[in-house]
């Protein structure tokens, strides 16, 4: 036994014991290293000091994007849940039970940090409010659920999402974040690209604008259907946006992809992307893009509803062709 067991006061050892400290308190930043504080990298909404954008929860989306970090949750529809009876080494349901949990977890930590409250089955949250005056609903992808993989429910969402933009005449905004299509649902997953491309069609002919913000990661089925079919594309920055990984393309093709190769930075060069923006800067970006093209495709949806058609002329008869061929 140590002999300072002995002489150490009463009290003393509940006085000097360990402390239980928060585990959380320090964040590692994937970009340098260095440890950032918790509270200032919220304080910067998860920007640390090298510029590395890390992924942000859909509470934190939106009290980024929507004024007064006020909004209106959408209740998005339910969709069948394991349709195919999938089971690998654990069940599909397991997976989607786990997954939630995980996010209910998260939800209930954030639900401090203020904002209305919001709804999540699956890897899509939806809500409308107003972007710097102007009428938006928002959907987010949460990389945090089973990798932000489009199955059912996110097409289910999609459809739902752009169908209350049309009702509200609002501009439609959608952040990525994926690494593509559900495995577990196999084709049904794969439907759900055409369906979600038919949603903004009708967001388009209701002449609303269809924004994506581009994050890290965007790829596979998302990155191949409405990721890419935004009016404008903005992207958080060195965001890997791509369909399939630079490893699977180098394996490939036996070559050495270019420094930056699917990096935001890269793709605006390319013209894929049309803005990179920082974070903390992204909804005055977004409120002057939406503010710019909801007059003028609401002027264009006027003129086509207004205009009278002109007057059916019958068709000219044919010229007679000389013998030689020429009119």
């Amino acid at each position: 036994m140590n002999w300072l067991s002995n002489i150490r006061p009463p009290g003393l050892k509940n006085l000097l014991g360990k402390r239980d400290t928060p585990d959380n308190l320090w964040v590692k930043c994937p970009k340098s290293g260095e440890l950032v504080y918790k509270t200032d990298l919220e304080e910067s909404w998860w920007v640390t000091p090298a510029g590395a954008h890390m992924r942000i929860s859909p509470r934190n989306r939106f009290r980024l994007l929507f004024d007064e970090q006020r909004w209106e949750a959408i209740a998005l529809p339910p969709a069948p849940r394991d349709p195919l009876k999938f089971k690998d080494d654990k069940t599909y349901t397991s997976r989607l039970k786990a997954a939630k949990s995980k996010i209910d977890g998260r939800e209930k930590v954030e639900a401090e940090l203020g904002g209305d409250p919001i709804r999540q089955d699956d890897c899509m949250s939806a809500a409308f409010g107003k972007v710097g005056g102007t009428p938006a609903v928002i959907l987010i992808q949460d990389f945090a659920f089973m990798g932000g993989s489009l199955g059912m429910a996110a097409g289910e969402a999609f459809v739902a999402a752009a169908q209350m933009a049309v009702a509200k005449k609002a501009a439609f905004i959608v952040a990525t974040a994926s690494g593509g299509a559900r495995m577990q649902e196999g084709t049904l997953s794969l439907m759900q690209m055409p369906r979600t491309t038919l949603a903004i069609q009708e967001v388009r002919e209701a002449g609303l604008p269809y924004v994506v913000i581009l994050t890290d990661p965007t790829s596979g089925g998302v990155s191949a259907s409405y990721a890419m079919l935004g009016d404008v594309h903005i992207a958080e920055p060195e965001a890997m946006i791509a369909f399939s990984g630079p490893r699977v393309i180098e394996q490939t093709i036996r070559e050495k992809l270019p420094a930056g190769f699917q990096r935001s930075e890269f793709l605006r060069e390319k013209g894929v992307v049309d803005i990179v923006s920082d974070r903390r800067e992204l909804k005055t970006v977004v409120a002057r893009v939406i503010a710019h093209l909801m007059p003028k495709r609401r002027r264009k949806a006027d003129r086509t509803s207004t205009t009278i058609a002109p007057p059916a002329v019958p068709d000219a008869p044919l010229p007679e062709t000389t013998k030689g061929g020429a009119a």
